[in-house]
């Protein structure tokens, strides 16, 4: 009878053990396992940080989206309180952090190749090219080259533009939905505008726009956009590194996820609503 009795008080431990270690387990099977992204507040951040939240909670992981300027996204993955970040671009514009964090961090594959920052204006402005032009065409843009918000690099960097190249149109700072209008509201005119612009961004997939080129080099070289995560990421969680590892967009899959999130103005909505629409390519991710 007391073996009896020990045998059962060992079978019950044992069930209650297993039922505890499968709430830490690797989110699948039905467990449950928390992450936590670290995100910045930018339209193509936003747009894919909710893509994979949906993504991997199919999986059976429950991902928390954190928002925070760039420089404690980067302190968070180092320390260890942030399982990823989804968005590193190098090897230019974040490199003082990398150089600063780099035994800390671990950079994941390329998933979007070739940033750019500049001006952009519509293609149907066939004879308009290069940045060196747009004197010649100051009447029929207004004089003006319509920018985002003041503070933004984008608009300190055109402001040095300005005066490389000798414009005599004015920058007009604006935001970045203000940016937007004025270019809705002129492509659909067929009427002349140059906008401060970078891509990745959602304009791209909803209108026909092209930048101009930068012989002077001011708006500098292309980045690429990768993730990083915390040390030890890959051996707690082999398989959510490895459908990171398998992520790749371009400007037409990243600019239609950011124009289906704009249109449907709810970023979970617009994300559910591109993997929906998207599904041969996100389950390759997912192998």
């Amino acid at each position: 009878m007391k073996k009896k009795i020990v045998l059962a008080l060992m079978l019950a431990v044992s069930l209650v053990l297993a039922a505890c270690g499968n709430t830490e387990g690797d989110g699948e099977g039905g467990d449950t396992t928390e992450l936590t992204f670290g995100i910045n507040n930018w339209a193509e951040n936003i747009a894919v940080s909710n893509m994979w939240k949906i993504l991997l909670a199919e999986e059976g992981y429950e991902v928390t989206l954190k928002e925070l300027e760039k420089g404690p996204v980067w302190t968070g993955i180092a320390q260890g309180d942030l399982d990823v970040a989804p968005e590193v671009w190098l090897p230019f514009t974040d490199a003082p952090l990398y150089e600063q964090y780099e035994e800390d961090v671990v950079l994941g594959d390329v998933w979007y190749e070739g940033t750019a920052l500049g001006l952009a204006v519509p293609t149907y402005m066939e004879d308009l090219n290069s940045l060196d032009q747009l004197n010649d065409y100051a009447d029929d843009l207004g004089n003006r080259i319509v920018g985002i918000d003041a503070g933004s690099s984008l608009v300190g960097i055109t402001g040095d533009a300005v005066d490389e190249y000798s414009w005599t149109l004015d920058l007009v700072p604006s935001s970045e939905p203000a940016m937007m209008t004025e270019l809705d509201k002129a492509y659909q005119k067929q009427e002349p505008i140059v906008v401060t612009l970078w891509s990745p961004h959602w304009a791209f997939a909803e209108y026909d726009l092209k930048y101009l080129e930068d012989p002077k080099g001011v708006y500098g070289e292309p980045d690429d956009i990768m993730f990083m995560t915390r040390t030890d990421f890959e051996k707690d969680h082999p398989e959510v590194w490895e459908y990171l590892q398998n992520w790749s967009m371009d400007d037409a899959t990243l600019g239609s996820l950011m124009a289906t999130i704009n249109e449907t103005g709810d970023p979970v909505e617009g994300a559910q609503q591109w993997i929906d629409e998207n599904r041969d390519l996100v389950d390759s991710w997912m192998e």
